[in-house]
């Protein structure tokens, strides 16, 4: 399964995905994870690299650059294909991809209350860094409060 740089063509599809993938968190959130609007604006500003099988997209991941550090959110694998390691390959993508446009560090924020999560990144490679608020002008769609869980990797070179 090769992995590409999404298009403007592809949003559709990676809205429906990544809202799919997301509804794990119905149990905190009352509303999609990701509107048309958040994500035309993610993809103006960064970079999705996508995963594919027979023209349907299967992953997907987001990678933002700012100066010697790049950041990874969105991380959503069709809930038919999760376990597979699909999510590995492209956090792995991601890396690699940042590591080549001059990025020394990965960044990526997790919920707290998703608390698998820091223990999967761990095994990648990630530091907890510290926490963040939520942002509150996003509250609403909150059930119960939340914060960030921040993570880092150092990229170091590729040999």
């Amino acid at each position: 399964m090769d992995i590409r740089t999404a298009t403007q063509a592809d949003l559709a599809s990676i809205l429906k995905l990544v809202n799919a993938a997301f509804q794990v968190e119905r149990f905190f959130k009352n509303q999609d994870r990701l509107s048309a609007e958040d994500l035309e604006a993610h993809f103006k500003s960064g970079t999705f690299l996508l995963t594919e099988d027979a023209g349907t997209i299967t992953g997907c991941i987001y990678v933002k650059r700012h100066n010697d550090r790049a950041y990874f959110g969105l991380l959503a694998i069709d809930p038919s294909r999760q376990k597979s390691g699909l999510g590995r390959r492209l956090v792995a993508a991601a890396e690699e991809f940042a590591r080549e446009t001059g990025a020394r560090f990965m960044d990526l924020r997790i919920i707290n209350l998703r608390e698998e999560l820091p223990g999967i990144y761990a095994k990648l490679g990630y530091q907890v860094t510290g926490t963040a608020p939520y942002p509150s002008e996003r509250d609403h769609m909150l059930t119960q409060p939340v914060h960030f869980i921040c993570m880092t990797k150092e990229l170091g070179h590729r040999l």
